[in-house]
């Protein structure tokens, strides 16, 4: 089970994602549908780290990553893909429909109030980048790539925000 899925989160480990695009992949092909790669990151995620604690920071790490989960299919995957990044894997989606599904993430993890123990609670936003197979990438590390980058300009432009082009 730790194979495949994060001790911490929950949720699919970088190893399992890297697996399971490659099946997408793949299959997206052969079907000749797209799927769409969602790449998170928690905005100013060392902060309740050096503020609160770490025992704080795994807080955040496991609400963020649980709302991540409740908020794809069944069908799609969630994974931790190091630190306080994130990557869903949206089988048979477009991109206009992943940038709904990260817009609607976005929102919610902004809404909620996570409990950091001790009696903290937080606020947290993510930032989120959208890629599509096969326009922007043939291979996972290309996905991966062109989601990362529009992570990075979503960062860029002033976090808790979604950046899909």
């Amino acid at each position: 089970e730790l194979a495949v899925k994060d001790g911490l989160t929950g949720l699919h480990t970088h190893r399992a994602l890297q697996a399971r695009l490659e099946e997408e992949i793949l299959r997206a092909a052969r079907a000749r549908t797209p799927f769409s790669v969602i790449m998170c990151d928690i905005d100013h995620f060392k902060s309740y780290n050096d503020r609160y604690g770490h025992q704080a920071g795994d807080a955040v790490l496991r609400g963020v990553a649980a709302e991540l989960a409740a908020g794809v299919r069944d069908v799609d995957l969630a994974s931790r893909y190091g630190g306080e990044e994130f990557v869903l894997v949206l089988t048979g989606v477009q991109k206009l429909e992943a940038r709904t599904v990260a817009e609607q993430l976005r929102r919610s993890l902004e809404a909620k109030v996570f409990d950091l123990g001790g009696g903290v609670t937080s606020k947290v936003t993510a930032s989120f980048g959208v890629a599509e197979f096969p326009a922007e990438g043939a291979i996972a590390s290309q996905l991966i790539r062109a989601a990362d980058e529009r992570l990075y300009r979503a960062k860029h432009a002033g976090r808790n925000r979604v950046v899909h082009d």
